[in-house]
């Protein structure tokens, strides 16, 4: 809002007596690209730095939805269960600060719920647990930091159930990260643009921002201790400026090395073909399980991303499946967790299925090198895509990153153990010949 506009709009609200609710008054404090975007849109996904006012965002769309009375179902989503309590409710900008006396919601947090006074009710929900959002409906939903979601099912699962009303929308904010959902959503906004029949009318709306856009209402010690060390990296690009890279900084893989050498079926006979298993590290984990194999031209294939989560039997019976499917030779599952159980667990999937237990001595960076190294050179080729996969080889930092990539750990099991379809040895030394 311009400075003239800002100071009509001051005095209109004074002459109108409502000095009171100017705090409330989002449509005079907010910048342009902070409000609801014209249009019949279906998603608006915001993709900003650090300190863009994302989250306020968020939570002022949901509380101007549910003001119009059109929408009285919502689903609010974060990362974990204290992501979507702390800051997407009672943070500093959540819901319950945004909120006017006269129309505060009551939050129980037993019941994962906000209840207006109108009725409107919103639940909340987590990507750590995406089989929740299973059967419930929603005519609207907030999703916060999508881009940092455990288990991207969560996102499929929404859309099952929004769909209540006549014209259900959502809202993502999120500091970007190259993962499949944001990629695909940003694809989908530049095609309908680019498109004459959908450009009018897009059902995808990306906003963009940097940490700067919100300048004035930043502390100058916020500009100096936090953002200042970020500017000029890889990491700034992308946590101040917003900016979608292909991978995270220190990522041992990246997108071009594996779209290079992408193909859609593999050439001829395969030598040899494992099926490697990553035990989760704790309850809720997924299981990585990775299908790869050596063909005849020396050449390394990964054919199948069949990872999931789920009781022993679960991914015991599902490695046995591709054991099956793929006419493999072996499988090979990390002992590491689970011990003689995870060894077990699969004969009694399978009985005489050739089991190979292997353990993690050295770090999943010493481990993974050479096999990057080998996408590197060109030799290793997905037959196909494998989105989840990918999302972890280029996202997975072994400085930065705190969690366990089972997929990549799967992966990197699988290429390891093919070393021998090429008479033993390491990898690095097999591209030499």
């Amino acid at each position: 809002m311009q400075r003239e506009d800002r100071a009509a709009e001051l005095r209109a609200i004074r002459d109108r007596g409502q000095l009171r609710q100017l705090p409330y008054e989002w449509g005079f404090w907010a910048r342009p690209d902070q409000l609801v975007p014209p249009g019949d849109w279906y998603t608006w996904l915001i993709i900003a730095g650090r300190g863009y006012g994302k989250t306020r965002t968020g939570a002022e769309t949901i509380r101007a939805w549910q003001e119009t009375g059109k929408y009285s179902r919502f689903a609010l989503i974060g990362r974990t269960p204290a992501d979507v309590r702390d800051t997407m409710i009672e943070g500093e900008s959540g819901i319950l600060a945004i909120s006017p006396p006269t129309n505060y919601p009551k939050f129980e947090p037993s019941k994962r719920r906000l209840t207006w006074p109108n009725g409107a009710i919103a639940t909340t929900y987590t990507s750590q647990e995406p089989d929740v959002l299973r059967g419930p409906q929603h005519d609207a939903a907030w999703g916060d930091e999508v881009a940092t979601w455990r288990y991207m099912e969560t996102y499929d699962n929404l859309q099952m159930g929004l769909r209540l009303g006549s014209s259900p929308r959502q809202i993502f904010t999120t500091t970007p990260r190259p993962v499949a959902l944001i990629r695909q959503l940003v694809k989908r906004a530049a095609d309908e643009k680019a498109h004459e029949a959908t450009a009018a009318n897009p059902k995808v709306v990306v906003t963009r921002g940097s940490s700067y856009a919100n300048r004035s209402n930043l502390t100058p010690q916020f500009f100096e201790e936090v953002i200042a060390p970020y500017e000029g990296t890889e990491r700034g690009r992308q946590e101040v400026y917003g900016e979608l890279l292909e991978e995270a900084e220190g990522a041992l893989w990246t997108r071009s090395a594996i779209d290079d050498t992408r193909v859609t079926a593999v050439p001829g006979t395969m030598r040899r073909i494992v099926v490697a298993i990553d035990p989760a590290g704790g309850g809720g984990d997924e299981i990585g399980i990775v299908v790869a194999g050596l063909g005849g031209d020396k050449e390394w294939y990964v054919l199948e991303d069949a990872s999931l989560r789920g009781r022993p039997e679960a991914w015991a019976a599902r490695a046995v499946e591709m054991y099956r499917k793929h006419n493999a030779d072996l499988i090979v599952a990390e002992k590491n967790y689970g011990g003689d159980m995870v060894e077990s667990t699969i004969r009694t999937a399978e009985r005489g299925v050739p089991v190979k237990m292997v353990t993690a001595s050295r770090g999943k960076a010493i481990r993974a090198e050479p096999i990057s190294f080998a996408y590197s050179k060109g030799k290793i080729h997905h037959v196909g895509s494998f989105d989840a996969l990918e999302d972890q080889m280029c996202n997975w930092s072994p400085t930065e990153s705190t969690y366990s990539p089972d997929r990549l750990d799967a992966l990197v099991w699988a290429m390891t153990e093919l070393r021998a379809g090429i008479g033993g040895g390491t990898l690095r030394s097999a591209l030499r010949t």
